[in-house]
């Protein structure tokens, strides 16, 4: 299922359900519907950017979260040629990071599942 986040400071960020859970966990936020308000971005910019730094730091830690993908095998291992090709948290993350600062910098909410 697909999660579109919208902001009147940016076009539209859509993510699967299964990458943006981590980052709605870590905001404690609801993956049906919800809204980070403009007061909320600045704290939520935050938490998002040391997480980021820490799945820098500790990529295994990265790979404990990684969803499971149609690409891997049925034992969970990515095929050879595949390997190089993981999309980390950071990646993952970077398009709502730039909504959320353009949210704050403008005073925008980000709302999804309306």
């Amino acid at each position: 299922m697909l999660i579109t986040f919208k902001s009147k400071s940016l076009p539209e960020v859509m993510m699967y359900q299964e990458h943006a859970q981590r980052i709605l966990d870590l905001l404690h936020k609801n993956p049906t519907r919800g809204v980070i308000t403009a007061a909320e971005a600045a704290q939520a910019l935050s938490v998002l950017e040391h997480e980021v730094a820490l799945s820098k730091l500790h990529p295994e830690v990265d790979a404990e979260h990684e969803v499971h993908t149609p690409e891997q095998e049925d034992n969970g291992d990515l095929p050879e040629n595949k390997l190089n090709l993981r999309v980390g948290f950071a990646q993952r993350a970077f398009p709502l990071l730039e909504m959320l600062r353009s949210a704050k910098q403008e005073g925008q909410d980000i709302i999804w599942g309306v």
